[in-house]
């Protein structure tokens, strides 16, 4: 799907391992300008991710009752501490080239965040930045983590934004900052359609990115 100057992959479920895999190719298709700026939307099963700032010791289970439970751990290149991925749950990579207009690397995470903002105010839900603090926030707790990577400007990892999530997968893990973990389905109260949040979070991030 293309839009505007943004291809969109809507990519359903994929494994972490061939997620970042593709992520990979996809950002040297970026850096060398054979592709486009691309924004990956996908769903990952359990997985925990480890980011630059984090270790082992932010996971509460041992590997054994990790196993059990069909979860798999990455350690990765992303900033941040140590997160969840799950089914429900929509994941965003957006692979572009900030060079030359948009090469700061704040600004950037402050646009993914507006994306998401914009995104569940679709859905009324109020949410907001914290200063000093990366991800999206509601009254209830935090309902999406980022954490990004950035090589000669080209962006990869994103943003997770928990839809429909098993939060109780949330308890394996010491979250960032120690704030609660919510969802759009736990502040709205119903189950909410995926194609739907994918299609506002394309929309948003085409204004906010100018694509």
């Amino acid at each position: 799907m293309k839009v505007k100057d943004l291809l969109v992959q809507r990519l359903g479920r994929v494994d972490y391992e061939d997620a970042l895999a593709l992520q990979k190719e996809t950002e040297h298709a970026v850096q060398t300008g054979k592709q486009p700026g691309t924004l990956l939307l996908l769903e990952h099963p359990h997985t925990l991710t480890i980011g630059r700032r984090g270790n082992h010791a932010g996971i509460l289970m041992p590997p054994e009752s990790l196993t059990a439970r069909g979860v798999t751990v990455f350690e990765t290149n992303r900033g941040g501490k140590i997160t969840y991925h799950g089914l429900g749950q929509i994941v965003g990579y957006p692979i572009i080239n900030l060079s030359p207009e948009r090469e700061d690397v704040h600004r950037y995470v402050r646009d993914l965040e507006e994306v998401l903002i914009r995104t569940l105010a679709d859905f009324d839900i109020d949410a907001f930045p914290i200063k000093g603090l990366t991800g999206v926030h509601t009254q209830r707790g935090k309902v999406a983590a980022i954490g990004v990577h950035i090589a000669r400007w080209v962006t990869t990892h994103g943003f997770a934004l928990n839809v429909n999530t098993d939060l109780s997968f949330f308890d394996l893990i010491i979250a960032c900052e120690g704030e609660p973990v919510t969802s759009m389905r736990e502040l709205l109260g119903h189950e909410v359609e995926m194609k739907a949040v994918e299609d506002s979070i394309i929309k948003n991030f085409v204004d906010v990115f100018e694509m």
